[in-house]
């Protein structure tokens, strides 16, 4: 009997510490360690999310772990072009699409814009046209296919194959749509916006934009606020203080409910990526070198099972496209469906061949890294939030889209109804910094005036129309200088650059892409290879994928092994 009360003694204590333990803990978590306050008070004060762990992988993609490598190791130079040279680089961690972008992923984005900015009405016409992939870019002078022509974007035997004829601007917007409706999802999902109303109440005046509800939320769905007074869910957030007054209704960053955008990866990204440099590691140091996304000199696996069969899809030889028919060598003679073939040792597919892929960054033949080695990217154009006189943020409605009409005469909308407008920094943000000190930064160290070894200062001087010029400073690169304009009656008046003294095709148009597709040869397949395009131009062989900045950790796994 004494026992038995001794025990439940013991037992009460034990509880009674454990408990006292975990209060400690609890309140331990939720004061701050800078002034002892308490965090997340209900009566009001710093809210902060203490719980969180780490991000959440967004729909599509798969982590990849930064690290160091070489970019632009070739194993050949028979282009003899001269625009690899191998440097080495750190790459944070971030996350990028398993597979290329679908057609059928891409109709979703185009049923969306079809439905919130009809076609039918004319000052939304040019959105969704302006979005449409270029479905003639499979016309050849000597080829029939037609077929694909009129098929392959919309049939669904073509639905899991990767879109093509899209350029890259059109693959920048269909990142940022991604984004928001994301985050629209995420949102809506904890309880801060209405449930559906992401179908059932948008329109062209109602949308939602993740800068517009971090800045100003209450300015997004048009301010219909049953919207954005959420489904009740999140009330329990929500602070009052002694005056009656709510604060906490809205996520915020500091919620970490909303995730950083969908982009286009960087090239030194992609490149890291495609080669999936894990599986040759050897604790702090690569095993040799690697020539494609997977182990091994040659494109055919060794693998019993499946020796002999090709590992990519591309072109074989001349007139090769597919292989002998009945036994295939790799199964497509065109493009193929996504995850046809085996991924690579970070989980992405076709990383070689089936379409080559678009990438952030603007062309330039030389790298810069003796300037940065750390998430190397050239295309940077800084801009800001455009205020309103009062100080709030000017969003764009239907009458403000300002549209584009690109040298190939495509007119595509520059932003959005719902979204808020954007304005090239000024002396404001780069007043005394020794980071950046314009608003353009593609031309750093490379091409612009000041970055010409013949420059002097005082071969300036200010033309008619007041804008600094330069008498006879050596422009790096010479391209020709296209020009489309319309007039009154709205037609196209296109003007061909007939200069006979240009000197090159690289301007600041022109991005780069990466990765070997079902029209390349094997030589394209090596994730070094580059090459560029005019980014409003597309063909029947550049895809894209999204990938997605890592916040936080380095690693998922917070006790990895050393080998």
């Amino acid at each position: 009997m004494k026992k038995v009360v001794a025990f439940k003694v013991l037992l009460v204590l034990a509880l009674t510490i454990a408990s006292t333990g975990c209060k400690k803990s609890s309140s331990s978590k939720n004061s701050s360690r800078a002034t002892g306050w308490q965090i997340n008070s209900r009566e009001g004060g710093f809210q902060y999310n203490t719980d969180f762990r780490e991000q959440e992988t967004s729909p599509g993609l798969v982590f990849i772990e930064g690290g160091t490598f070489t970019k632009g190791r070739v194993q050949d130079d028979v282009m003899h072009d001269w625009n690899n040279s191998p440097t080495q680089q750190h790459v944070q961690s971030f996350y990028m699409d398993e597979t290329e972008v679908t057609n059928a992923m891409y109709m979703e984005y185009l049923d969306w814009i079809k439905r919130v900015y009809p076609p039918s009405e004319e000052s939304f016409r040019a959105i969704y046209n302006g979005a449409l992939p270029d479905t003639l870019v499979w016309r050849n002078r000597l080829g029939f296919n037609e077929v694909m022509t009129e098929n392959y974007l919309r049939h669904p035997g073509y639905g899991e194959y990767p879109v093509v004829g899209v350029s890259w601007i059109q693959a920048v917007e269909f990142a940022n749509w991604r984004s928001d409706r994301v985050n629209e999802y995420n949102l809506e999902r904890a309880g801060y916006l209405k449930r559906d109303a992401k179908i059932l109440d948008v329109n062209a005046e109602s949308t939602f934009s993740t800068d517009t509800y971090i800045n100003a939320p209450t300015l997004t769905y048009g301010g219909n606020e049953e919207v954005i007074n959420g489904d009740g869910r999140n009330r329990r957030n929500v602070r009052t203080d002694a005056d009656g007054n709510e604060s906490n209704i809205y996520a915020t960053r500091e919620t970490g409910i909303i995730s950083p955008k969908y982009r286009l990866p960087t090239e030194t990204e992609w490149e890291y990526a495609a080669l999936g440099l894990s599986e040759i590691r050897d604790y702090n140091l690569y095993r040799g070198r690697k020539k494609y996304p997977w182990d091994g000199q040659y494109t055919r696996s060794d693998k019993r099972k499946i020796r002999g069969d090709q590992l990519a899809n591309f072109k074989q030889g001349k007139g090769d496209y597919g292989g002998i028919a009945g036994w295939s060598d790799d199964g497509a003679d065109i493009t193929n469906a996504v995850k046809s073939y085996d991924p690579n040792d970070f989980g992405l597919y076709d990383m070689a061949g089936n379409v080559a892929e678009w990438v952030a960054d603007v062309y330039r033949p030389i790298i810069d890294s003796e300037f940065n080695d750390f998430n190397y990217y050239r295309g940077n154009v800084y801009t800001k939030n455009a205020l309103n006189d009062d100080g709030t943020v000017q969003v764009v409605t239907a009458d403000d889209i300002v549209y584009d009409t690109l040298p190939n005469g495509k007119v595509i909308a520059r932003n959005l109804p719902g979204e808020i407008k954007q304005i090239p920094i000024d002396e404001n943000e780069t007043y005394l910094r020794t980071n950046f000190d314009k608003s353009d930064e593609i031309n750093f160290r490379d091409g612009d005036k000041r970055s010409s070894r013949y420059y002097e200062s005082f071969n300036d001087y200010e033309g008619e129309d007041g804008e600094k010029k330069d008498s006879d400073t050596r422009k790096m690169y010479n391209s020709p200088k296209h020009s489309v304009t319309r007039d009154s009656l709205g037609n196209i008046i296109r003007e061909y650059d007939k200069v006979s003294n240009r000197t090159s095709l690289i301007n600041d148009q022109v991005r780069v892409y990466k990765g070997g597709s079902w029209k390349d040869r094997e030589y394209w397949l090596d994730p070094a290879q580059r090459r560029y395009f005019p980014q409003d131009m597309a063909t029947d062989y550049i895809g894209f994928r999204c990938a997605m900045s890592r916040v936080g950790s380095k690693s998922k796994s917070r006790n990895k092994t050393k080998n």
